[in-house]
């Protein structure tokens, strides 16, 4: 009978210290989680912030990863494009206005333009020195865009404008482009463009080759034949390594002439070909207009031609001065003028 009662409360004695036991725990717990509203756990808290700033970089990751992964997603654009229309009969309306040219390239931001449909094979730049030749300039953008654009080219348009009264330096104006578009982006090919050649034909392609690349075969000036043999002038396309290994153009041509020789032989001592596309292909107009004041015949590209051999290497992009006054992103084109210290 004693061990029977003994038993019975400790038992009894069991339950109660167990009892006693849970409700110590759920008040402790209860404390910690309800009694104070504005305490947190530390490892939460800790892991809610974690949380939260993980969400807001992810979020700002994918918004500017989502160009560049587009772009990749693109496939590339065809060689030949099938936006090409062949020989194309050219209007130049006397009343135009950039407004208009504008208008109809509502595609081009600041002188640039993408494909957006596929990724351009090459990056292009036009070079296009520039001065006091406001009309023609209208005209070459009006032309130059949809041509362009039907190529399926990443383009963007550079007019080089020399300010001041010295003469005419369109070689030296032509480094200045290729020195300063390179400041922006890292351009394929570079197309030396006179402001007053139209293309006629966009299966006159304006990229780059494995050798550098003569593109007016002919102009209406000339009954559409080449001017002479050797002729190097007008438009022209290489490529950045093949401008670089040439040291580009010479500085010292001021006035018209000469230079797009000079630039031939730096070729030729390369020991790089010239390609020019079919007489049919290559064909432009040549907008007419009386020599400027400020660019005529140098009379001294003779004796400079019988030094190319000699000077090339010191005279080129290695030794382009200039004051660069101002780079604007215009619409249709990146403006860039400069001024030059010395007169020849």
């Amino acid at each position: 009978m004693g061990f029977n009662v003994t038993f019975h409360l400790s038992y009894k004695f069991r339950l109660l210290f167990l009892f006693t036991f849970c409700l110590t725990v759920v008040g402790w717990a209860t404390s910690n989680y309800f009694g104070d509203p504005v305490r947190e756990i530390p490892k939460a808290k800790n892991l809610i912030v974690y949380f939260n700033k993980s969400a807001v970089l992810k979020k700002e990751e994918i918004v500017t990863n989502t160009a560049s992964v587009r772009k990749a997603e693109l496939e590339n654009c065809p060689y030949l494009s099938p936006y090409l229309r062949g020989l194309n009969k050219l209007n130049f309306k006397p009343d135009l206005t950039l407004e208009e040219v504008r208008a109809e390239n509502p595609n081009v931001d600041g002188g640039r333009y993408r494909p957006e449909k596929c990724k351009a094979l090459q990056r292009v730049a036009i070079l296009i020195p520039h001065r006091n030749r406001e009309r023609h300039l209208m005209y070459l953008l009006e032309h130059l865009h949809p041509f362009l654009q039907r190529q399926q080219l990443e383009y963007g348009i550079y007019v080089i404008h020399q300010a001041g009264s010295k003469k005419f330096n369109r070689a030296k104006l032509l480094n200045v482009g290729y020195l300063e578009a390179l400041k922006e982006e890292n351009w394929d090919c570079f197309i030396f463009h006179d402001v007053d050649l139209v293309p006629e034909n966009d299966l006159n392609l304006y990229k780059c080759e494995d050798q550098p690349k003569h593109l007016v075969v002919g102009r209406n000036s000339t009954g559409y034949r080449l001017r002479y043999k050797g002729y190097f002038g007008g438009v022209t396309a290489l490529t950045r390594e093949q401008f670089s290994k040439v040291n580009g153009f010479s500085n010292n041509y001021w006035g018209w002439g000469g230079e797009d020789d000079d630039l031939r032989l730096r070729v030729e001592l390369q020991r790089m070909k010239i390609l020019r596309p079919l007489p049919e292909v290559g064909k432009y107009t040549m907008i007419f207009h009386t020599r400027d004041r400020g660019n005529e015949v140098n009379v001294d590209r003779m004796k400079l031609l019988h030094e190319v051999a000699r000077v090339w290497k010191t005279d080129g992009l290695t030794s382009c001065s200039y004051k660069l006054l101002s780079v604007e992103h215009n619409p249709l084109y990146i403006n860039i003028t400069v001024d030059f210290w010395s007169d020849p």
